[in-house]
């Protein structure tokens, strides 16, 4: 499971270089983005933010008229984040301090943006936090690390370690998306990297009808029966 204590300490080691160390995908964040397809006035998730590298980015989609949301569990993190909001002067972001299962999230969100958030994508509280918020029919982009195919076995030393220092647990690293695949409809996966990374995107189903007999989601809701992972 994701440790929340730790993923504190060492982002607070790393947050003073994490900009010069996330160029190397600057690349992949832009085609992540430009999965989301936003419009001005909308509002945007941006999952565990950082130091809100994405919201050059995303303010370009979004405008003046829209509404950046940023939480994020570091405070470390999140104080370069402001920095950045106010050396802007951008006054529509949102930002949160806070794990993603317990954050306050105004809704409705129209998009939600995962970029490099395994810890995130393996908690199924924080998942079901964010869903919550964001309204049926939202887009949503995902990117990150995730281990290379059986005949490219050997590049995921080099997967392991570089994600050691921004991840606190390597389980589904094989499929990161495997807990958030069932909230979309729709879903579309594109490896990159050489197969030790992926780009994903889809738009959010309607939330669960529940039976008035059992109380039960139908199979298949993200709570169901027919869960995928």
């Amino acid at each position: 499971m994701p440790d929340p204590k730790l993923a504190i300490a060492r982002y607070r080691v790393h947050a003073p270089g994490y900009d010069a160390s996330a160029q190397r995908t600057l690349g992949l964040r832009r085609r992540t983005l430009a999965k989301l397809a936003l419009q001005p006035g909308e509002t945007v998730l941006d999952v565990a933010c950082g130091t809100g590298l994405s919201f050059p980015l995303l303010q370009e989609g979004v405008g003046a008229t829209g509404r950046i949301v940023g939480v994020e569990l570091s405070p470390d993190m999140l104080a370069l984040a402001r920095e950045r909001c106010a050396r802007e002067g951008w006054r529509n972001v949102d930002l949160r301090e806070s794990a993603m299962e317990t954050a306050e999230i105004p809704g409705p969100v129209d998009a939600v943006l995962f970029n490099f958030t395994h810890d995130v994508l393996r908690s199924p509280r924080a998942l079901a936090r964010i869903f919550a918020a964001t309204r049926p029919g939202a887009r949503v982009a995902v990117a990150g690390m995730k281990l290379a195919p059986w005949w490219l076995a050997p590049l995921n030393l080099v997967v392991l370690a570089q994600a050691r220092p921004y991840m606190t647990t390597f389980e589904g690293l094989g499929r990161p998306w495997s807990l958030l695949e069932p909230y979309l409809k729709g879903f579309a996966l594109e490896s990159v990297l050489f197969g030790t990374g992926y780009i994903g995107w889809g738009l959010v189903k309607p939330a669960p009808r529940r039976s008035p007999r059992r109380g039960r989601a139908p199979p298949d809701a993200p709570d169901g029966s027919g869960e995928q992972g």
